[in-house]
């Protein structure tokens, strides 16, 4: 492979010197791109395209071609893994990613294996299939669902406003919930390092549900879990160094503990000052975020006006640490 043309988001996650704080979106491909939108009604599902090499490769593409960013990021789904044990995964309109076999009671759970990563064989070709695309353009992400937040769509079946099935287990079978917890971190680590192999450049863990935790089970299950996930990922490949992002959605309580499992970068969502988390963490680790999604929905002269605020809040970049992106996808 020829050297990045630009690699100012690697450097900001390792605190280098830069530029200028780079920039990618969680969800940039997909969605709101008409050319996405044609896509997927082609395919005839989101699924048909993430299980498709050359359609995710076009989709990740899609918003690297139209705007000028600084990282390409993976198309495909935190639920590939769940989906890859067997446990049935669909879509539904207007409810979203449903499983048809939950984990929901002790037979299940027992029988529940890491996932062969042969079966995730399509994501790995994706990857290999984007970086040929991308031709050095800019960095290309991985990405997997953390083993708590996994659990959690396992678990539960679905989504959910508090996951009262998962914390029931949680609390009243810690024995069973441990173990889907130590199988995930199995699959997870070996799922990233397996996208790094392929040509992941750095990794982001989606830890979407750890803030519905309190504070014990966050370390306990949350926390912890994403530290041995870390702790097993190849720390380089291709002679350069494999950042690795963790975003926990309504973690600002834990900043200081996510600033020290390992992880090059924390990022956050938009209910932290990016000012007061960067006292918090000092040089420890690079900062991610992070714009209210919310805000894209005001107009161009808000969406400018609040960048700006993301920007100043930050502070000067000069010695890299600050990767602009949303407060969520």
């Amino acid at each position: 492979m020829k050297p990045l043309m630009n690699d100012v988001l690697l450097r900001a996650l390792l605190r280098q010197p830069v530029p200028y704080t780079p920039v990618w979106l969680m969800r940039q491909a997909g969605r709101f791109l008409p050319e996405y939108r044609a896509l997927r009604a082609k395919s005839g599902s989101f699924l048909a395209m993430a299980h498709s090499p050359d359609l995710a490769t076009e989709v990740t593409l899609q918003p690297v071609e139209r705007f000028n960013l600084d990282a390409a990021i993976l198309f495909s789904d935190i639920l590939t893994i769940p989906e890859a044990m067997g446990l049935g995964l669909r879509f539904e309109n207007g409810v979203g990613p449903v499983f048809e076999k939950p984990l929901q009671d002790e037979k299940t759970v027992r029988m529940l294996q890491p996932v062969d990563l042969e079966k995730l064989s399509y994501v790995m070709d994706a990857v290999s299939s984007i970086r040929r695309a991308l031709s050095s353009r800019v960095p290309l992400l991985g990405f997997s669902g953390s083993p708590f937040t996994l659990a959690c769509y396992m678990i539960e079946g679905r989504g959910s406003r508090n996951w009262l099935t998962v914390k029931r287990m949680m609390y009243a079978r810690p024995d069973l919930f441990e173990h889907i917890i130590n199988v995930n971190v199995d699959s997870v680590a070996a799922y990233l390092a397996a996208q790094i192999s392929a040509g992941a450049q750095a990794v982001q863990i989606f830890d979407t549900w750890g803030g519905c935790l309190s504070a014990e089970m966050f370390r306990r299950y949350s926390l912890e879990s994403m530290r041995r996930v870390i702790e097993r990922l190849p720390k380089e490949h291709e002679g350069r160094r494999v950042p690795v992002i963790v975003f926990t959605k309504g973690g600002g309580l834990w900043v200081r503990d996510l600033a020290g499992i390992g992880a090059d970068a924390v990022g956050l969502d938009w209910c932290v000052s990016l000012s007061e988390v960067r006292k918090a963490v000092s040089d420890k680790v690079a900062l991610q975020g992070n714009l209210d999604p919310a805000v894209l929905l005001a107009g161009e002269t808000v969406v400018r006006q609040e960048a700006r605020k993301v920007l100043e809040s930050y502070g000067p970049v000069d010695g890299g640490g600050h990767v602009f992106n949303l407060g969520h996808g």
